[in-house]
């Protein structure tokens, strides 16, 4: 029996995907990807309710976005790679049934020591889930065929200098967009006495800018991903409407970046971006927070923008060093 058979491939006599099968892989990949992000983002636009209902501090309920974050940074590249001789279809089933558990638990639970504890333990899952995820669009059911042990994944960016500026930009980057967009909501209020519906659209519009911004993304970062990368962060330093549009393209963007500088050992190097990106998601919220209670929530604004600004130039100052030619 072939390996094909024994994972239920959606492949055809002749070797090829079935168009019907490869649509509705898609169509869980993109269903599974909606319930990852709508669950690490919620406590965002219910910072100010969630203050209020469990009694902490504004900058103390960003902790469950750090939470997550944090857990989805550190343990990723150890999960990916003591996973990677598993069947992925699996894997994904798995990581929903650990993310359902837990927003259930988080729904019911009486104390926010409780709440913290259960984000932590989701965001383990939501690690591996964004590691994996854009290589099971292409390898859907069969274990990863580049997946590498631990210390080959930690190896990478020490002999990969493209890859490693890469992560370096990817920590400025969500460090400065995640510090400042945790606390949205309260910056809104603060700022402007922004209405509770007002707060609902502006999140609305940077949720439909985002998807806007990745389609936008797609058709772009195959002509200059640096390009791409600079205008998006600019336009994300301009304006807040425009910023969830800029968002998609720059995180398109860094994705992509991540597949030109390691294609043979992507879903490795996407462990990697993965760490990067969720521990800068927990410190951006963390640091976030403490701008917030200490200084004002208005402040996390330019927190972010120094951060996003730092990314850009980095981008902009490298050349065409993180795109090699594939």
């Amino acid at each position: 029996m072939s390996i094909q058979d024994e994972t239920n491939s959606p492949v055809t006599p002749h070797g090829q995907v079935s168009p019907t099968r490869g649509w509705l892989g898609v169509a869980a990949i993109t269903a599974s990807l909606f319930i990852f992000l709508t669950t690490e983002l919620m406590p965002i636009g219910l910072l100010t309710p969630l203050s209020a209902s469990l009694g902490v501090s504004v900058g103390s309920v960003g902790l469950m976005v750090t939470a997550q974050g944090l857990a989805a940074g550190l343990g990723v590249p150890f999960i990916v790679a003591w996973t990677r001789r598993v069947n992925r279809r699996r894997l994904l089933t798995t990581l929903l049934a650990v993310l359902a558990v837990g927003n259930l638990i988080t729904s019911i639970a009486p104390n926010y020591p409780l709440i913290l504890g259960t984000r932590l333990i989701m965001g383990f899952a939501s690690g591996v889930f964004w590691a994996i995820g854009v290589s099971m669009a292409m390898i859907p059911s069969l274990p990863s065929a580049n997946a590498v042990s631990v210390r080959e994944v930690f190896e990478l960016p020490v002999r990969n200098v493209p890859l490693r500026l890469v992560l370096v930009m990817v920590v400025f980057f969500v460090l400065g967009h995640f510090g400042a967009y945790t606390f949205v909501r309260p910056c809104l209020e603060d700022s402007t006495s922004a209405t509770v519906g007002f707060i609902t659209v502006v999140l609305i519009v940077f949720g439909t800018g985002g998807a806007i911004g990745n389609f936008i993304g797609g058709q772009t970062v195959n002509k200059s991903l640096r390009g791409s990368f600079i205008v998006g962060g600019l336009i994300m330093i301009a304006a807040m409407i425009l910023w969830g549009l800029a968002f998609g393209v720059v995180q398109l963007s860094q994705i992509n970046m991540t597949l030109s500088a390691a294609p043979e050992t992507f879903e490795a190097a996407m462990s990697l971006n993965t760490m990067a990106y969720n521990t800068c998601i927990a410190l951006g919220a963390l640091i976030g927070g403490l701008f917030a209670d200490h200084v004002g929530v208005t402040s996390v604004v330019w927190f972010g923008i120094v951060l996003v600004a730092l990314a850009v130039i980095l981008r902009a100052s490298t050349g065409r060093r993180t795109t090699p030619a594939i």
